[in-house]
């Protein structure tokens, strides 16, 4: 009889501690909930937000609207553009032809592809932001997606690299932040690959994670599964975009939204990337793992070095992740923005945690906001 009451009061404390778990994890589900609903609310447009580990998805969940105008609610399969976390994509590919002894970092630019600059930038130097390449905005190096049949890349980057021709200054003396360095890149891949830029990163880094073209491309795979991109109307951008973009990309207001169509970026190995944040987490997850299907173990440990310049300065820069801290935790991060979308992704290599988070809407503050949520798996806070 004291045998069967012991044997109760055990699954007693049991079931409580299962249920304080229970309960522990649908708080945090409704705290986060409530904040990514602060940040999109249910008739604007949306957020998809996703935190993993190196083998399973710790939370995800989506807010708002894809489309305003028709009421359609976002949710984690609508694919959007992810602009400059492309770079990151780039690097890794970049990063593989160097595993393979294909390219040395080392290596001058010009062995691969043709440009107007100092023959001593090296591969390097465009991954790490100090090559000393000039840095328009690059607003108007877009073109309407159904215009993309008859685009050409080559013609478009030649007029670009024609019209900013000038180093700012000489290779690995500062840094500065580069669009036309990673340009170069995307040439460079297929350069020293043999096939274009595009099949490269299909073959090699979402094929082999088996994500499909409808989670991840460079082109949008079902207009109808696009979550719409938009601008608020009563924004600086929103009221005199037409002064920094083809008023053609614009489209008319929607309930305080303006709508900027479908575009597709000139150089899709600088900001091309479209997809879902649960695609780009996949990524990630295999960069936590310790078995990666893109990158061997030394290989990965490039991707995450710290760069410095020829003074032997360091910058908060690697071979393609941008370096920061979260209440004393160290993380890398790629921001991207533009034409209607905004996100970030992270990886946090000490805590096996990486985040994305996906706006369709330019105003979009994620630094702060992935702060805000990730904050609470980093430091286990609720």
């Amino acid at each position: 009889m004291r045998i069967l009451f012991s044997a109760l009061s055990m699954m007693m404390v049991i079931s409580c501690l299962v249920a304080q778990v229970g309960n522990g994890e649908q708080l945090k589900d409704k705290e986060l909930s409530r904040l990514l609903s602060k940040y999109a609310a249910h008739d604007e447009p949306g957020i998809q937000y996703i935190v993993v580990d190196k083998s399973s998805t710790v939370y995800s969940h989506s807010v708002g609207l894809s489309n305003v105008e028709k009421d359609i609610v976002l949710d984690a399969s609508q694919t959007m553009a992810a602009f400059s976390m492309t770079k990151t994509l780039t690097a890794i590919a970049v990063l593989q032809l160097v595993e393979q002894n294909k390219i040395n970092l080392d290596n001058k630019v010009t062995e691969y592809v043709t440009h107007p600059y100092d023959p001593n930038i090296t591969i390097q130097h465009l991954l790490n932001h100090t090559s000393g390449i000039p840095n328009p905005i690059p607003l108007k190096w877009v073109h309407l997606a159904r215009e993309h049949d008859d685009f050409d890349e080559q013609f478009e980057l030649n007029k670009v690299l024609n019209e900013h021709s000038t180093l700012d200054f000489k290779p690995g003396e500062r840094y500065k932040y580069n669009n036309i360095g990673y340009w170069l890149l995307g040439r460079v891949i297929k350069s020293v690959s043999g096939i274009e830029y595009l099949e490269y990163m299909s073959e090699h880094l979402f094929q082999p994670l088996n994500l499909s073209s409808n989670e991840i491309g460079f082109q949008i795979y079902d207009k109808n599964n696009h979550a719409k991109g938009y601008l608020k109307k009563w924004s600086f951008m929103g009221l005199f975009g037409r002064f920094f973009v083809d008023p053609k990309m614009l489209s008319e207001n929607e309930t305080g939204w303006v709508h900027i169509k479908n575009v597709y970026l000139n150089g899709p190995s600088f900001g091309g990337a479209i997809g879902t944040a649960g695609a780009f987490s996949k990524i990630l997850q295999d960069l936590l793992s310790t078995e990666s299907m893109l990158l061997e173990q030394r290989t990965k440990q490039l991707l995450y070095q710290q760069q410095m310049l020829n003074s032997g300065t360091e910058i908060d820069m690697t071979l393609g992740w941008h370096m920061a801290e979260l209440d004393g935790t160290n993380y890398y991060y790629k921001e991207g923005g533009g034409a209607g979308f905004h996100c970030e992704m992270r990886i946090y290599p000490k805590k096996g945690l990486a985040s994305v988070i996906m706006s369709n809407r330019t105003s979009f503050n994620s630094r702060k906001i992935l702060s805000e949520l990730d904050i609470r798996f980093v430091e286990n806070e609720i």
